[in-house]
This record gives C-alpha cells, structure tokens and sequence, in this order.
C-alpha cells in the first residue's frame, strides 16, 4: 500500500456524480439527498487503473481488455458492415420473446425483482436450459453456498453436468477463471455481492457496483460473453446502486407480480436489441416457474358470470393481445369526499375518467366511491383500457350485467367521444379465439376489419352510447 493514499468523496446514488463534498442536490441528475461518502483510493498510475483497464490475475501477470495504445481513427458509418446479432435461445419462449428473439452475445442483461419473486430460479433454470441446448454456462453465486443451490436445483430439475457453479465475489478472482474457461453464457446472483480489490468501498456500495459493472462490460463486449445479472431493487422499486448502472447494460428486465401468488410478469424496461413493450408471463409451482403461452385464458380464469360491475377488455402488450377483467365497485359515500382506488392501472386516469362520465352523462359520481380493480394481479396502463373501465363503471352504478361473452376496447377522450387504439382486428381475433360473440369498439376502428365468423361488432362514437345501452338491458 506504499505510494498509496486513501481518501472519501461523495458519489451520487441515482447517477453515480462523483464529488469532493456533501450536498443536499446532485449537480449532474438535480437528485435530492442522493450523495453518500464512501472512501476511494488513489494509486500512482491514476484512480481505478485495474478496474477500468487492467486486472492482475492470479498468476502475477497483468492482463488489459483490448489494446489501449493503438492509434484512434473515426470513421464513418457508411463504411460500417452490417451483420446481425448472434442469438441463442434461452430455453424459455417467453425470455425469448422479452430478449427479442433470444440472447444476444456478447451482451448484458440486468434481472431486477423484488426479493423472493424468482429472479435465482428463472436464471437458474434458464442456465439448465441452455447448457442442455449445448451452451457452456458458469453460474457465479455470491449469496448461497452450493448446497443451497443444490437444493433448489433438485426441485426444479437436476442441472447437466456440463453447467459448472461457482461461489465466489472477487472480481479479479472470477476474471482469471473466466479469461481461462471462456464460457458462452455467465450467470451473476448478484451484482451487490461482487467486489473488487482495487476500490476501497464496501461490496454493495455504489463506487464496487459501478467499477464491477464496468469491468464485466467489457469482458463482454471485448470476449462476446453473454451476462446474465441479478440486481437487487429498492423500496421504491428501482435497482439498488447507482442510477448509471441501467444506462451501462444492453438490456434491463424487471420480474413483477406478487410474490404470494402464482404468476409472475417479466417484463424489458430497456432493450438495445429488441422491442420494450414485449412481456413474458410465468407461473410459479413447486417444480419452478413454468410458461403461460395464453395468458389471456389464465388472466380470465375464475371470472364471475352474469355480474354487475364486470368488464372483459383487451390491451396489447407489444405484439400480443391479452383480454383482462376489469372489476369495478360504485358505492354511495359516507364521507363529503368520495374515495377512488385502484389496483393494476393509474388511480389518476379512472379519477379523470369518472369525471368525463359526471360532465358529459350527468351521473352523480361525486357522491359515490369508486374501487377498480384489475383481475389477475397484471399491472396495465394502455388508453384502450378506458371503455372497459368506464362501462365496469356504469355497470355498477346502474347494477346492469354485461354479456359474458362481449369484450370491449377504446380510448375516451375529455368530450367523453371513443377515440381509435392500434391493432384492433388482433384484438378482435383475439377475443373471438377465446369465445367471444360481441365486441364493443370506437367507430374509426371498423375499416378495414373483417370480423371472424360469430362475432359481432358494436361500434360507437361517444360513451352516450354505452349508456344507453346498458339502460336498454
């Protein structure tokens, strides 16, 4: 440590600011109360040489990712090649289907979930997955021994033998094993475990979350490993470390849902190679998770028949239609402000929604609360959710049944007129799939569609329409 001098500096928590002193706001992100002091060393070939470009290995010789004295020279992108992207299945159609086609090589994927909704087990089973499709895999773990993973192993399926473990968190530990084995695919549970001799902070901590992330980049990048890594989340649900780690990975994936039920949402916030709005859904049993491959049927199972306050609507989530009960309660308040409450979509825009149906029909909603709900426990905030909630809505307040076998789609503007949503004839197909008769849509919507055989089409223009259908009833 001779030559060395250690100090402390402030590093902002959401953008990963460096600084010499505290402050209430970080300068570069405006976060507040985001700088927390954490120690970092400076050696005499400048701060976080070895992490940012050499690493020592274990047989005493220095080893860089790439050549860093060549000669820079821009180019231009019409001298550029294009080639596709090297993709591998994952074993799961539904990862597949997030990753947008498969894994990329050479790329890094960050896993976020609350703690205990599956994030180990899916990685785990996706690591079997690929070393039985031939794959090499190395599972790194840095928060269970190998007898618990053994364990859980044994209760989803025995691992290959060609998948190799590992309990290790040194970073310079795990580069020489992996500049040796040069696998295809490594999994890391978790990014907050790992750290590295050359920062002085805590593992955990945001300067070892950063330099970590940074060094596994470039073995990635500079070997075409393909990274699979596990981060933990905060209260508020974000990944815990510096804001700057999301925008340092190809690909965020975030596993949703409630971790005292059966099904779990995995759905891609960022993704360099594919398309965000994709979704996979699994369902957990005691084997693992398992794949829903019609998550509408599995969204609408248990659904009440001939009930008030009952609607069936169809959302898209990237490519994929999927029907939802939307569930909602009207009920005369006790108190001089009306309570609104929902669970699965925005509480701003039902309170936005009811007021259009109270200025446009003159229904007495400000005397009423309001609870919605949408079944299944999906999270979903596309506009064409807006028809199904307010006709659940009127459906309770005038204690009118809907069909059972009618779905319904479409925004609602401020002037309460049904605007058009995409990709209505999928929709559509969708619904008359599951055994649907009748679909209520915004009238701009029926060009161009052919309805499928046994499916009728209500189209409507404004939500007078839909009140006067439900007092025809």
């Amino acid at each position: 440590m001779a030559g060395n001098k250690k100090r402390t500096a402030f590093f902002c928590q959401e953008c990963g600011f460096e600084s010499t002193k505290w402050t209430g706001q970080c300068p570069s992100c405006k976060a507040w109360n985001s700088m927390v002091e954490e120690p970092v060393r400076i050696s005499r070939t400048g701060q976080g040489q070895g992490a940012a470009r050499g690493l020592s290995s274990s047989r005493g010789q220095e080893f860089s990712l790439g050549d860093h004295n060549r000669i820079l020279k821009p180019v231009s992108l019409s001298s550029v090649e294009m080639t596709g992207e090297t993709r591998f299945s994952t074993g799961f159609a539904e990862l597949d289907r997030v990753l947008g086609g498969g894994a990329v090589a050479g790329s890094l994927i960050l896993v976020g979930g609350d703690p205990g909704i599956g994030k180990s087990t899916i990685l785990l089973q996706t690591s079997c997955n690929m070393a039985l499709n031939g794959i090499s895999v190395l599972y790194i773990s840095g928060e269970e021994s190998l007898r618990q993973i053994k364990l859980r192993a044994a209760r989803i399926g025995n691992a290959p033998e060609s998948l190799r473990f590992l309990c290790e968190t040194n970073l310079e530990t795990i580069t020489d094993l992996l500049l040796r084995e040069k696998p295809q695919a490594v999994v890391i549970d978790s990014i907050q475990t790992m750290y590295s001799d050359e920062v002085a902070s805590a593992p955990g901590s945001v300067s070892q979350v950063r330099e970590t992330t940074a060094v596994l980049l470039r073995l990635a990048k500079e070997m075409g490993i393909t990274f699979f890594i596990v981060g933990h989340v905060t209260k508020e649900g974000t990944v815990a470390g510096p804001r700057v780690l999301e925008h340092m990975v190809d690909t965020v994936l975030y596993f949703e849902g409630d971790r005292f039920a059966s099904y779990r949402i995995l759905r891609g916030v960022k993704n360099r190679f594919g398309s965000t709005n994709e979704i996979g859904v699994f369902e957990m049993r005691r084997e693992g998770l398992v794949e829903v491959p019609n998550p509408s049927e599995y969204m609408l199972s248990g659904r009440p028949l001939r009930s008030s306050g009952s609607a069936v609507t169809c959302s898209m989530e990237g490519t994929r239609p999927m029907l939802t009960e939307v569930q909602a309660l009207v009920v005369h308040t006790n108190f001089g402000y009306p309570k609104r409450q929902s669970t699965g979509t925005d509480s701003n825009r039902v309170s936005v929604l009811m007021a259009v149906l109270e200025k446009r029909l003159g229904i007495p909603l400000s005397d009423y609360d309001a609870y919605i709900n949408l079944a299944g426990g999906i999270r979903q905030t596309e506009p064409a959710l807006d028809l199904g909630i307010v006709l659940a809505i009127l459906s309770s307040f005038y204690e009118r049944a809907l069909p059972d076998d009618m779905v319904v789609f479409g925004e609602i503007g401020l002037s309460g007129e049904v605007r058009s949503v995409s990709m209505a004839e999928m929709r559509v197909q969708e619904a008359a799939k599951l055994g649907f008769h009748s679909c209520i849509l915004p009238a701009s919507c029926m060009k161009g569609i052919k309805p499928p055989e046994g499916m009728k089409l209500i189209p409507i223009r404004g939500i007078g329409q839909l009140s006067d259908y439900l007092k025809g009833r």
